[in-house]
């Protein structure tokens, strides 16, 4: 199915970018901190990769006992302490629960916006208290396989449930022409099934959870190797290495494999076609020939090592 590939989704963070989000920048509303460690207690609640990041960056801080903890998919977090709820997420999340944002942080969130960072924001039940600003290097070969795969005339979506700025800013860092932010887990097979009913053959790429459902929906789901158990094992090809120049390698390799299927197929008809109507003895009541049984079951053997051989030749192709 590869081979019939002609748009390709990629996930941004783990699958164009490293995986390994680092905080690059924390500034607190009126530079009071007080509230980290209750920042600290969600994110260790929580399974995203930015929440690792940040439980990393606070470690040693001691953490507190918080209630109703609830992971908001596609958002972040929230939980209660002291009777007071606090959030931790992107702005969408702010939003949805009327928290007022500062305009001394909004104006910073948008600064490191333009840097093609992550921007994640901590409130309590009224407004923010703090943005962080997260950085996820992208990887050494990204650019070189998203050229490739494009000289190859496929055409390639990023999607990524970042900020309109960040995923702008890594768009054209990779010079991908297309690309969606802020996009939850659902819309990402929504995508998918648009592009399929558009008669696309649709490849999805991804390493989490929330590309999960994206690759179950896919034509072909590729998982980024060093990614969630659940992407992997719901996808039909996985990448080791997490090279996204393998993607490009996968599909020649396709096409060298279908290509070598139907020779084999060409080649063991005829064969066939020839060697079954002499082994009968259609040949014997012009000329008398029979062919020897031995040498029939020779020829048969020598035929499936022939389709082995020419299969092999699939190890030497670059």
């Amino acid at each position: 199915m590869a081979k019939k590939v002609d748009a390709i989704i990629l996930d941004k963070t783990g699958t164009i970018t490293e995986g390994r989000p680092e905080i690059t920048g924390i500034q607190w509303l009126n530079n009071d901190d007080s509230t980290k460690a209750i920042l600290v207690s969600i994110e260790k609640q929580s399974e995203h990769p930015l929440a690792e990041a940040v439980v990393k960056y606070f470690d040693g801080i001691s953490t507190t006992g918080l209630s109703n903890f609830d992971s908001i998919t596609g958002h972040g977090a929230k939980a209660d302490f002291n009777n007071e709820t606090y959030f931790v997420g992107n702005k969408k999340l702010m939003f949805e629960n009327k928290i007022n944002i500062p305009e001394e942080l909004q104006n910073q969130a948008d600064e490191w916006g333009k840097q093609s960072k992550t921007v994640i924001w901590f409130s309590d039940s009224k407004q923010a208290v703090a943005v962080i600003a997260i950085s996820d290097k992208i990887k050494e070969t990204s650019v070189a396989a998203i050229k490739e795969l494009q000289d190859m005339g496929i055409n390639l979506y990023m999607l990524t449930g970042d900020n309109e700025a960040t995923a702008k800013a890594i768009a054209e860092q990779t010079r991908i022409g297309h690309y969606k932010a802020e996009v939850l887990p659902q819309h990402k097979a929504d995508f998918v099934k648009e592009l399929q009913q558009q008669g696309k053959t649709v490849a999805m790429v991804g390493d989490g959870i929330n590309d999960s459902t994206a690759l179950a929906t896919a034509d072909v789901s590729i998982a980024m190797g060093k990614g969630s158990d659940i992407a992997m094992d719901v996808a039909k090809m996985t990448i080791i290495s997490s090279d996204l120049t393998k993607i490009p390698q996968a599909i020649k390799l396709s096409k060298q494999t279908v290509a070598t299927i139907k020779q084999n197929l060409f080649w063991a008809f005829i064969y066939n076609l020839i060697g079954i109507p002499i082994a009968a003895g259609i040949l014997y009541p012009i000329n008398g020939f029979l062919l020897n049984p031995m040498i029939a079951g020779a020829a048969m053997a020598l035929s499936s090592v022939s389709v082995v051989s020419n299969s092999l030749r699939l190890k030497w192709k670059k």
